[in-house]
Parts: structure tokens; C-alpha cells; sequence
């Protein structure tokens, strides 16, 4: 079965970034790796990854090896300086279930949106009552080196396909 629209899709991979500033490419990180100990299963026109991505990898079939680089501005486009605001670490108490170590500068605050969705925004400065807050994705402004395998091509169920994503041991846990 080839990958198409309404099919569930497993893959491992290695998912490496770069950025160019000032015309010099840097070498190539690897910030995600998906071993046969837990793939990445995905709804083929679900998985929240760019577009770019699933084009990419349409008419692949289960066995087949993938390597591709999905540029910036098909991947998670350039930083979005309205993205960068500063909170008063007031927001971030221990009532609402943070703790001061989260506040620390690096980190990845886990939040909701108003309508109850997981996001995260990275601490970029501590201001005293203030902290800096990026809400950009977090690979935002690099280009994406995705290299891999496609594990499983099935066709997705009606439960799958009336909800937008992958039940079950498949894909469905993250150990992070």
C-alpha cells in the first residue's frame, strides 16, 4: 500500500536542523531521532508537521527509505517577533502547578491555549518579576534534514479518520 490520503503511516527517523545566517549554512544538528522502539505514527493530512513533510513522502511505500530537506519557508517559516512577549512571572505560581525551577531561563514552559490546546513557550530571559517568553515554534527559522524509513502503511479507520489522528499503541504514547 502506497502512502496516499486516509492512510496511517509509521516511520522511523532522524530529524536534523540548519540555519544560514549571513550566507553560512550551519552543519546540520540532529534534535529528534524515531527508532523502531517508538515510531512515529501519523493520519496521512493530520500529523501537524508542514506540509511539506507528508508531500514529500505521498506514494512512499512500507520498506522504503526517505531523505529530504524541508527549507524554512516550508517548514515553520521565520521568527514571528510578535511571538516574543514579556509575562509577570505572578501567571507562573505555584497555585497554577509551576514551580520556580521551571522559570528557569532555556526551558520549555508547558501551557494551554484559550481553548485548552497544549503549546509551549521557551524562557528566554528572567527579568526579576518579568520573564521573556518565546511562543515560536521551537524550529522556527531552521531547515528541516528529515532521514528515514517507512515502518507500517495501513488504511486508516473510520474511529481514525472521524477524530483527526491515531488510537491505539500505535504512535498514540510519548515518553517525554
Amino acid at each position: 500500500m502506497k502512502i496516499a490520503e486516509n492512510t496511517v503511516v509509521g516511520l522511523t527517523y532522524e530529524l536534523k536542523v540548519s540555519k544560514e545566517a549571513d550566507e553560512i549554512e550551519s552543519a546540520p544538528f540532529s534534535v529528534e531521532v524515531r527508532d523502531t522502539e517508538d515510531p512515529f505514527y501519523f493520519l496521512f493530512g493530520a500529523s501537524d508537521l508542514p506540509a511539506k513533510f507528508e508531500e514529500l513522502l505521498i506514494g512512499k511505500e512500507r520498506g522504503e527509505d526517505f531523505s529530504f530537506i524541508v527549507p524554512v519557508a516550508e517548514a515553520y517559516g521565520e521568527i514571528d517577533e510578535d511571538l516574543i512577549v514579556t509575562l509577570p512571572k505572578s501567571q507562573f505560581s505555584g497555585e497554577n502547578g509551576f514551580n520556580p525551577e521551571m522559570l528557569e531561563e532555556g526551558n520549555f514552559l508547558p501551557l494551554m491555549d484559550e481553548d485548552g490546546y497544549p503549546m509551549q513557550a521557551k524562557i528566554l530571559k528572567d527579568m526579576g518579576e518579568d520573564v521573556l517568553l518565546d511562543f515560536n515554534h521551537p524550529l522556527v527559522g531552521f531547515d528541516l534534514h528529515f532521514e528515514g524509513n517507512i515502518e507500517e502503511v495501513r488504511e486508516a479507520t473510520e474511529d481514525e479518520l472521524a477524530h483527526g489522528h491515531v488510537h491505539g499503541a500505535h504512535g498514540a504514547h510519548d515518553e517525554e
